[in-house]
């Protein structure tokens, strides 16, 4: 299938002979069709499967479509997301392919100055895409107008729920025109989002191009054992002597990147650390600088990092391992896109060898352990869990041997 055979309109199919893209992913082919159509949905997609392009080039291409009633510069499309730097990447989206249709956009969310954003909207916007909380605000003050609204579209929708962004959702719906398209899309069908796609859209179609364990074809998991006192003196090992172009590097908490980045600094190894408490411009200034190769390194928390997309990525690590099963696979799916070859690494030590068993029970697979010379741990990671050592009791049939006592 090519996207000529999608029936999206001209100006937009030119807009991806510019991007040099012929052929849908699946998620693309599964679902444009759908959108198309205006039926509701729900939809389940790892990042790097193309699900952007799944949602918005169907929106931009209904909102274009002279049948449809275009009114110019109304706000008719809403796009939600859970952080700033994945409301950013998604306008850039939107721009990209209506870079030959007559449609205005726009991204609004926090630590940007709010004025600016108010002067943008005040001009006229055909879509929006936000943050609930900063949207919120906005429509608190009378600066943006729900009224035309046509699409909603819920992006990374099981992160929004994660965040805790449930009840800004629902206040978010409740204000929207009861007649209109639902658009929802999750990295897994989880339990809180189908309540909430139910309670929003009870007749959506549901499609899934992805489950809960699957990773990448072309993705190679490496598990380096390490004492974690250096990991960082690792981290910098690997980098020095396999000759890393790029790679994005992923830490358990806000002060973990921030310390990795220093050390890494002291070493003349170029970086930049994003998490929640840096300010939205330095954290849109490093993954400018990531992207177009001014620093070698971007260190991340989960959150931070939640959709970025960045090509030709060679190598994910797991600096620390993930607390959370899943969150293995969100970390990954950043390498190995796109038909290119991709390495997951991570670095366990001895206390993490239970997170490192999830992960192995989730992918029903046993990740491959190579200890570095010059690194090899104190306590070596095992292969398995080992069984609990038995306990005998009374109830088993021992007797309690008793203490003779002098009389």
């Amino acid at each position: 299938m090519k996207f000529d055979d999608l029936k999206l309109s001209d100006p937009i199919l030119r807009s991806l002979k510019d991007q040099d893209y012929k052929e849908p992913t699946p998620i693309q082919a599964e679902v444009i069709p759908a959108i198309l159509n205006k039926s509701d949905i729900m939809a389940a997609a790892q990042t790097g499967t193309g699900k952007t392009a799944a949602f918005v080039l169907p929106t931009l291409s209904i909102l274009s479509n002279p049948k449809n009633n275009y009114k110019g510069h109304q706000l008719r499309a809403l796009i939600l997301t859970p952080t700033r730097e994945l409301a950013a990447q998604v306008r850039e989206s939107v721009n990209t392919y209506s870079k030959y249709l007559s449609i205005r956009s726009t991204a609004v969310y926090g630590g940007a100055r709010i004025h600016n954003q108010k002067l943008k909207l005040k001009k006229g916007v055909d879509v929006l895409v936000a943050t609930p909380g900063r949207l919120l605000d906005l429509y608190n003050q009378k600066s943006v107008n729900f009224k035309n609204i046509e699409i909603l579209v819920l992006d990374e929708a099981d992160q929004m729920l994660d965040m805790g962004f449930i009840h800004d959702i629902k206040k978010i719906a409740s204000l929207l025109p009861e007649r209109r398209q639902n658009l929802m899309f999750t990295a897994t069908f989880s339990n809180s989002f189908r309540s909430l796609a139910k309670e929003m859209a009870d007749k959506a179609i549901e499609v899934s191009v992805t489950s809960d364990n699957e990773t990448g074809e072309n993705i190679e998991h490496y598990v380096h054992p390490v004492d974690k006192s250096r990991k960082a003196e690792l981290l910098i090992e690997l980098i020095e002597t396999q000759n890393w172009d790029q790679a994005l590097v992923f830490t358990r908490t806000k002060h973990g990147a921030d310390r990795l980045q220093k050390q890494l600094d002291r070493v003349e190894i170029k970086s930049q650390a994003i998490h929640g408490n840096k300010t939205q411009n330095n954290r849109m200034k490093a993954l400018d600088a990531f992207k177009n190769n001014r620093i070698k390194i971007l260190v991340a928390t989960d959150v931070a990092a939640r959709g970025i997309d960045i090509k030709k990525m060679s190598q994910v690590i797991n600096f620390d391992v993930p607390t959370v099963a899943k969150d293995y696979i969100h970390r990954i799916g950043r390498t190995g896109r796109a038909g290119d070859k991709g390495k997951a690494i991570t670095l366990v030590s001895a206390d993490e060898f239970r997170l490192l068993r999830d992960i192995e029970k989730l992918l029903n697979q046993k990740l491959e352990r190579i200890e570095i010379e010059g690194f090899e741990p104190e306590h070596v990671i095992p292969l398995k869990e080992k069984p609990p050592k038995k306990k005998f009791n009374n109830k088993a049939g021992f007797r309690k041997r008793k203490r003779s006592r002098k009389g």
